[in-house]
């Protein structure tokens, strides 16, 4: 195994402690004869445990070592990989050792572990190369990744030739992507030590689609226009979803990455103290081959709070041309996003027109950086109870309307007041009790 790894030239700046090394190491040491069998079992067993930790996190399956190889594979970021992901498979001298990379990862996946199991008396290599996965709920791991990886491998087991294998994996770059930006639909970043930031995969993403938000398709329908223009290469508009809480403005955003994920779209979500990042954030993911929403939940600044400042600056009037695969859309409460006092108002003009004043100039300019503005109101009585019919007859419930309607009533009452989110809740209610 040793040998094959050292053919690796693209893929071969694998980590030192990358399970595929560490297992060349042993196999090194065991053809160097110098070792100690009860060492070369604890090592074979601890990477055996790391492949089942990977195996159970992403639900892999039957061949859990062709999985691995696999998610290898699509989880390297190399100027190869990345340019396949951009413009495909050009013809060019990369190709050829792209090539031979691929000749020595087909040697990997029919790799005959038998003969060191036979030395150190030990079956597990067998165990996972005909490997049957718990079942478990799809919430407890990322069904988006597992099905991908399992997919994958199954077709990279039936490559006839280092040709076949080429084509296979470079089609999924093309198509699908390189990294965990090819993998995931949304993303929380962290800031490392050198400065840049890592993104991390939010794996467990509500599944929501925008028909399960019922009523507002005036917004829904504003909000797939300019998604669908921003995934198609046209020109579009940042985005502010406002209005009373509870009215679906946050599933809306979920539901539209959900809805165009298959167009490449991606998100990243940011907190407030994050902002200074956003220079760095858009750095890093603006020459990616996808199209990527910088998503600011229930966004909104006090008094006192400056952020609003450098927010401004990037989103449109900065040294750096905010690049056409990024875009931002946020959620609010308040219309403007930033509380407005009398204070603010007291250079007033005699025209009474108060938006002149300096102060409210500067901070009303925030909101007029998105070009698309999206009101989301709490529905009125009728549309509550339209919207609480609707969920009810989703879930199976079979009540009366008169008796639906009341029980629907007396429930707003006493949690947070007429919106889609009471009525939810209110279902979610009726469904876990016994009626």
């Amino acid at each position: 195994m040793e040998k094959i790894v050292a053919k690796l030239l693209i893929y071969g700046d694998l980590p030192e402690d990358s399970i595929l090394v560490q297992l060349a190491d042993v196999y090194r040491d065991w053809h160097a004869k110098d070792y100690s069998k009860e060492d070369l079992i604890a090592r074979c067993y601890k990477q055996i445990k790391r492949l089942l930790v990977l195996g159970t996190s992403y639900a892999f399956d039957k061949n859990l070592w062709h999985n691995y190889l696999t998610y290898l594979i699509i989880m390297d970021e190399n100027p190869f990989t990345l340019t396949c992901e951009k413009v495909g498979s050009k013809d060019g001298s990369v190709n050829h050792f792209a090539i031979n990379d691929f000749h020595a990862f087909r040697e990997l996946f029919d790799f005959d572990f038998s003969t060191l199991e036979e030395e150190l008396g030990i079956d597990c290599f067998s165990c996972i190369t005909d490997y049957k996965a718990i079942d478990k709920p799809k919430l407890m791991y990322n069904v988006n990744v597992s099905e991908k990886v399992r997919n994958l491998s199954e077709k990279l087991e039936k490559a006839g030739s280092d040709e076949d294998f080429f084509k296979i994996v470079t089609g999924f770059y093309e198509s699908i992507g390189v990294g965990a930006f090819g993998l995931n639909k949304a993303f929380r970043f962290r800031e490392l030590d050198d400065g840049t930031v890592e993104f991390n995969p939010i794996n467990n993403m509500e599944i929501v689609w925008l028909d399960d938000l019922v009523g507002y398709d005036i917004q829904k329908k504003k909000l797939i226009d300019n998604t669908k223009a921003f995934v198609d290469g046209k020109k579009a508009n940042n985005v502010l979803l406002f209005g009373d809480s509870g009215t679906g403005k946050s599933t809306s955003i979920k539901a539209i990455v959900n809805e165009f994920y298959g167009n490449g779209l991606r998100m990243i979500e940011i907190y407030k103290y994050q902002f200074r990042h956003l220079s760095q954030v858009i750095s890093q993911i603006k020459n990616r081959n996808y199209k990527f929403i910088i998503y600011m939940d229930d966004l909104s600044f006090e008094e006192d709070e400056s952020e609003y400042k450098f927010l401004k600056a990037v989103i449109e009037g900065g040294v750096e041309t905010k690049p056409d695969n990024v875009l931002i859309y946020a959620t609010s409460n308040r219309r403007h996003l930033i509380k407005e006092t009398w204070r603010d108002r007291r250079d007033i003009e005699q025209d009474g027109d108060i938006h002149r004043s300096d102060t409210m100039e500067e901070k009303l300019s925030l909101a007029n950086r998105f070009g698309v503005t999206i009101g989301y109101y709490k529905p009125s009585r009728q549309e509550y109870h339209d919207i609480v019919s609707i969920l009810a007859s989703r879930n199976g419930l079979s009540i009366k309307d008169e008796e639906l309607f009341l029980e629907a009533d007396r429930w707003e009452l006493n949690h947070g007041g007429i919106s889609g989110r009471t009525a939810q809740q209110f279902i979610n209610h009726l469904t876990g009790i016994d009626r």
